[in-house]
């Protein structure tokens, strides 16, 4: 089992790449606790999207700390990486979004995989769950969302971006992408739409459990976004978006599984006290190590 993490970003609104921001008790980043909770549920397979400029650094960072029979892959998201006979005439710096980022790792992943965000901490049970989900289910066209309680995914520094989930019992039948969801007071509003929510839905926080067939419908999709020069200036193949046209086309079903676990993240300046507090509270609690790969997951 493959765990992929996406940490190509740029870090807009925390002011510097978040993603190498040592959070834990013994500078750990955010990301080698994902890494560890995912080996010690059974994953054996690492890999990391991120840019060009950091991948030595982090193959000889995660080398030292990974367990010797775990296979690391860190791929760099390319803007000139696209399905061949593309191209882009457009000035453009920031990558193509979270879908190109998992196509980065087409040649790499030959199984079922998990894909999160490299500055989001997902839970211990998290990956429990997806584990069970994917040794329990080999059927190609079977997808999964781990999925977690809204009000237990804002920040008390600004407005969020969320999946709010739509469900049919277990299984998805959408996504729709809210950008600015805020806990006003008593209420929880998206500010755009002025639509309001109780808290208790389900959202998607970018914990999926694909299969390599996802990578061709991506390759189509970028196929698709590439032909309007005016997409290519500012816009963003997602990866919520490709799951959800595959579902739309019949191609896959999601099962929605509750991830069981608290979430946290570090999307702006002011939510790193806050992480590096709970890292520590686990840690000191006997949830990880000191430091946390002293005690090599089993």
């Amino acid at each position: 089992m493959t765990l992929l993490l996406m940490a190509a970003g740029r870090g807009s609104r925390y002011g510097k790449l978040k993603q190498f921001d040592e959070l834990g008790p013994n500078g750990e980043f955010l990301m080698e606790f994902s890494m560890f909770d995912a080996i010690n549920n059974g994953f054996d397979h690492i890999v990391v999207i991120t840019q060009k400029d950091n991948v030595q650094f982090l193959q000889d960072h995660l080398k030292t700390r990974l367990p010797d029979n775990i296979k690391l892959d860190v791929i760099v998201q390319e803007l000139t990486d696209l399905p061949e006979g593309t191209s882009f005439s457009v000035e453009r710096e920031k990558p193509w979004g979270t879908a190109h980022a998992v196509w980065s790792a087409r040649e790499v992943i030959k199984g079922p995989f998990a894909v999160i965000n490299a500055d989001d901490y997902y839970g211990q049970a998290a990956y429990r769950n997806a584990a069970d989900f994917i040794r329990s289910n080999g059927e190609n066209e079977v997808y999964a969302l781990l999925g977690y309680t809204l009000k237990d995914t804002l920040s008390i520094h600004g407005s969020v971006s969320r999946g709010v989930c739509k469900r049919d019992g277990k299984r998805l039948i959408s996504v729709e992408e809210r950008t600015k969801i805020e806990q006003q007071s008593d209420k929880i509003t998206d500010l755009d739409s002025g639509l309001e929510f109780d808290g208790n839905e389900l959202v998607s926080m970018n914990f999926w459990v694909c299969r390599p067939s996802i990578f061709e419908q991506i390759e189509g999709d970028l196929r698709a976004f590439m032909q309007n020069e005016e997409t290519q200036k500012t816009g963003e193949v997602y990866l919520p978006f490709v799951v959800q046209a595959m579902l739309q086309q019949d191609k896959v079903s999601v099962e929605v599984i509750p991830s069981d676990s608290k979430w946290f993240g570090v999307t702006y300046a002011d939510d790193k006290d806050r992480a590096v507090a709970q890292l520590q509270e686990m840690t000191s609690g006997g949830a990880y190590s000191a430091p946390l790969w002293a005690k090599v997951p089993s």
